[in-house]
């Protein structure tokens, strides 16, 4: 598997939660908070890591989803994952 930049997992991100989640693709920032501002609930979050984990196979910690708040949290824990 290619190396995936910060970018590419925003863009990765980005299609899921526009695809999967129906979040209108303008809402997807990178300080847009999940819950607040895309109405994920905790039920999403973990639907949401179980479709990242098949992009990266790798399987992100839940003590690590817990505080994520942010897209770019998100990208950020992802983007950590994948350098380990």
């Amino acid at each position: 598997m290619p190396e995936l930049t910060t970018d590419d997992i925003f863009q990765i991100l980005k299609g899921i939660l526009v695809d999967d989640f129906e979040v209108p693709p303008e809402n997807v920032l990178y300080d847009a908070n999940l819950f607040e501002d895309l109405d994920l609930d905790s039920v999403d979050a973990v639907d949401l890591a179980v479709r990242l984990q098949q992009y990266t196979n790798k399987k992100i910690p839940p003590e690590n989803f817990k505080e994520i708040r942010t897209i770019k949290d998100v990208v950020m824990a992802i983007d950590k994952l994948l350098q380990e």
